[in-house]
């Protein structure tokens, strides 16, 4: 009898046996209903194709077993007078629970990302492995969101006072690498909005390129020349950028000049021989043809085509086939191209 009034640390020592067996069954509790979760959520996930399920076996797998010991505890001291101990007990608590929540948070991001950069692997590794690096940027984000929050939580910190704190270096900070955060957000929209990906040719201003490279701070592009310009990011998306890989037809214009000795009847013909010779040849579509102008030394015809697939080589192929068959076809009418000529006359003054 007189030793079930024992005292330890201000507790009977039932108490403090009570307290133990709640936490003890606490915790128990908790590992079987996680792992049976568990268990049932992958046996959905194995049947579906959709990414939730497996998200959420994901974040449960994320359950820290420190934070599960913690809520045990907790449970277990509610039966106790812990005084002054209670309140750094409820402190762990808090810090154990924004240390879950970061944990979910990082496991959240990752198969996020990860499930979205396996999509993008065969088409585009690069803008995957972008998107990879942009995912360390919202983990280290999240973490430094969470810990403020457990700080003003745990140390009864004033979160605006801090963060005025940190904003004075923060502003110094800003404005040194203000160029880099720039880039990195234009980065990232580059990967969303995708203006262009690997592999197009596009038009910067007076530069030409194939895209080769799209990284968190720069792109680059290998010119026709054979050198490799590098674009910072942010730059590049204040840029007019013309995407020729993302032309669905190519629109051509080009000029004939016949001599002005060419009589009538063959300068009547010239828009139908045009439209016959580029209507034969494949992946065109004829637009017009016309007598456009009398020229200074020339009659010049003004013709328009489209070229049906937007590939370069296509095109000048197409072109040099049209040019070869007018040639070939104005010899056979015997009409002449014209060419920058003089005629001077003169006159025999009288003696």
């Amino acid at each position: 009898m007189f030793g079930m009034e024992w005292l330890i640390y201000g507790n009977y020592w039932m108490d403090w046996g009570l307290a133990l067996g709640i936490t003890i069954a606490t915790l128990l509790s908790q590992r079987v209903l996680l792992r049976i979760a568990v268990r049932r959520l992958k046996a959905v996930a194995e049947r579906t194709t959709t990414e939730l399920d497996n998200m959420a076996v994901e974040l449960l797998d994320k359950t820290s077993g420190f934070f599960l010991l913690t809520v045990a505890i907790w449970a277990g001291s509610q039966v106790l007078e812990l005084g002054e101990t209670y309140v750094v007990l409820r402190k762990v608590l808090i810090g154990a629970f924004f240390l879950q929540v970061a944990l979910w948070g990082n496991a959240l991001i990752t198969n996020w990302i990860n499930s979205y950069a396996r999509k993008l692997l065969d088409q585009d590794a690069v803008a995957a492995t972008t998107l990879s690096a942009i995912g360390v940027i919202g983990r280290v984000l999240l973490w430094t969101i969470v810990g403020l929050l457990a700080l003003q939580n745990i140390a009864d910190l004033n979160l605006g006072t801090l963060i005025a704190g940190l904003g004075v270096g923060g502003i110094v900070v800003g404005l040194a690498v203000q160029k880099i955060l720039g880039d990195l957000i234009a980065s990232l929209s580059i990967v969303l909005d995708k203006p262009f990906v690997i592999g197009d040719f596009i038009i910067v201003d007076d530069l030409m390129g194939t895209v080769e490279h799209i990284g968190l701070k720069s792109t680059r592009i290998r010119s026709l020349s054979g050198e490799q310009i590098i674009f910072g990011n942010g730059d590049l998306l204040q840029s007019r950028v013309r995407n020729y890989k993302r032309m669905q037809e190519r629109r051509i214009l080009f000029t004939i000049g016949v001599t002005y000795q060419t009589p009538y009847e063959k300068l009547q013909a010239i828009p139908g021989i045009i439209r016959g010779i580029i209507e034969s040849q494949p992946h065109t579509r004829f637009d017009r043809a016309h007598f456009k102008e009398f020229g200074d030394f020339s009659l010049n015809f003004e013709v328009v085509y489209y070229v049906t697939v937007p590939d370069y080589n296509v095109y000048m192929d197409v072109q040099q086939a049209i040019n070869l068959e007018i040639y070939r076809r104005f010899a056979q009418e015997g009409i002449e191209f014209a060419y920058p000529t003089q005629t001077l006359f003169l006159e025999k003054s009288g003696a």
